[in-house]
């Protein structure tokens, strides 16, 4: 029933995409085995599903991509995509980061011109989240890469280093991500955190870049202040490029920890029970 559910989506994702005419967005999810904080996290099942089966679900309901693959370290990854019906290959074990292993199946994919990285463990990711930041990129054909923000709403998040920051200009461009508060209220209120137009966001994980670009980011040396704050992003702004910066009001968190797991464990129940 997986797999031929999984046929039955492609079916008529293709055939969206014949109505809008040529598309050329590829999802690609990198699965790495290995995870410190929560071991073998994306293989967690308490929900009778992998963790990893259910962000390559969300994933699915994007309707602009033509396809999806998990970019794998391990067999036992490789095993559970095929067993679900999912498509995955096997990349160097050794690949320094997530964005290697994209950027590794992404060089197998001549044909496609726009490439979504969207994190394994990122189960409630909306398919609306996933268009837009593709759509970003089609509109703009200069840009190389796009990513997306949602507004902060709580002190106790703002002040988190795990949540990431980032300002933008008025042209939607990023000008800076960090793990510390920006901006920086020079004197505090709680009011602020309530403005129209927010002052605060947070950096969602989800990019889309032109595959030449993708290609070009893998071989670049870290920047210094991506070694500061260790955020990746940091390395295309400090070499002079733009990221494009797509605003939704849906706050999607990576399942990092044992509590995160259980939280989205209990969300997942009330949510079928319903």
């Amino acid at each position: 029933m997986p797999k031929m559910r999984a046929i039955l989506v492609r079916v008529a994702r293709k055939a969206i995409l014949e109505r809008m005419g040529s598309c050329t967005s590829y999802i690609i999810i990198p699965a790495r085995l290995a995870s410190t904080r929560l071991p073998r996290k994306l293989l967690l099942r308490e929900t009778g599903k992998t963790l990893l089966q259910h962000t390559y679900e969300a994933a699915l309901r994007a309707t602009r991509p033509a396809g999806i693959r998990v970019a794998t370290d391990h067999a036992e990854i490789f095993d559970e995509v095929r067993a679900f019906g999912g498509q995955a290959e096997m990349t160097d074990p050794q690949a320094a980061s997530g964005t290697d292993r994209v950027a590794e199946v992404a060089r197998r994919l001549p044909d496609v011109q726009i490439v979504v990285n969207v994190q394994g463990d990122e189960p409630e990711l909306s398919g609306q989240s996933i268009d837009l930041v593709i759509r970003l990129l089609e509109e703009q054909p200069a840009a190389v890469m796009a990513t997306l923000a949602t507004p902060i709403r709580s002190r106790r998040q703002l002040q988190d280093p795990a949540c990431v920051k980032v300002v933008f200009d008025v042209h939607g461009r990023a000008l800076y991500f960090s793990r510390s508060p920006i901006p920086c209220a020079r004197q505090w209120d709680d009011a602020l955190l309530a403005a129209d137009p927010p002052h605060f966001y947070q950096h969602v994980g989800l990019y889309a870049y032109r595959r030449d670009f993708l290609l070009q980011l893998a071989s670049m040396r870290p920047a210094p202040l991506e070694t500061v704050e260790n955020l990746e992003q940091l390395r295309v702004l400090q070499a002079g490029h733009s990221i494009l910066l797509g605003v939704v009001d849906e706050p999607t968190f990576g399942i990092d920890t044992p509590e995160d797991y259980r939280a989205f464990v209990a969300k997942w129940r009330a949510k079928t029970q319903t």
